[in-house]
């Protein structure tokens, strides 16, 4: 994602907090994008002990004014990926649009008020 938004990426593993010849060492338990645009995105991977269910268990959603940067995160965000709803113009004035990127994780983009 650091490819998409830009930015500073921070990564800590559990290794780096704990065990560091546990199994699960090089596993990232904070995440950090801090992205030129003044989004943070976070993550982790699911920490020992918890179980990992997936597919789509969450959406992110990115909404904004700008629409040239939505778009260009929206071209990047599909690219490889499904569009679920293609990012248009929507009944309650703004352009909205709905994916899952090449990794498996859908978007809501919403970008207010755009023509």
């Amino acid at each position: 994602y650091q490819v998409t938004f830009g930015g500073d990426l921070v990564l800590n593993t559990f290794g780096q907090y704990g065990d560091p010849d546990a199994p699960e060492a090089n596993l990232i338990m904070h995440g950090m994008l801090d992205t030129p645009s003044g989004f943070t995105l976070m993550a982790s991977d699911a920490p020992p002990g918890m179980p990992l269910d997936t597919g789509s268990t969450i959406t992110i959603s990115l909404s904004g004014d700008d629409d040239a940067e939505l778009r260009g995160y929206w071209e990047k965000l599909t690219d490889g990926g499904s569009i679920e709803v293609p990012l248009e113009k929507q009944m309650w004035g703004d352009t909205f649009g709905m994916a899952t990127d090449k990794f498996g994780t859908r978007w809501m983009v919403n970008i207010h008020g755009a023509d």
